[in-house]
């Protein structure tokens, strides 16, 4: 993904409320699912890592972008917004170069 792109999907996640929250329990492979499925549907989601957790946005966002091989786009204190282009669902096309 190139800046261009990724400015793009930040233009289009600014309005996004949060869908998930990562809390004490971090990451469990049931949570994983339901991002992907999330992700299948959406393709821009945006989360919030809540304050009881020990977890970094960052850090949170990167491994959770490599569990459900989706794109990072931007981290903003506590919350992250990730990407991944749907099979069924395609909403977002990407502008070239």
């Amino acid at each position: 993904m190139n800046g261009k792109q990724r400015s793009y999907l930040k233009k289009l996640a600014h309005d996004l409320q949060p869908l998930f929250q990562i809390g004490k329990n971090g990451i469990t492979e049931n949570f994983i699912e339901q991002v992907n499925q999330a992700l299948e549907a959406r393709e821009l989601v945006k989360f919030k890592v809540l304050n009881n957790s020990l977890l970094e946005a960052k850090e949170t966002a990167n491994e959770l972008a490599r569990a459900t091989n989706a794109e990072f786009v931007q981290a903003i204190g506590n919350k992250f917004i990730l990407y991944k282009e749907s099979q069924d669902n395609k909403k977002i096309v990407l502008p070239r170069d």
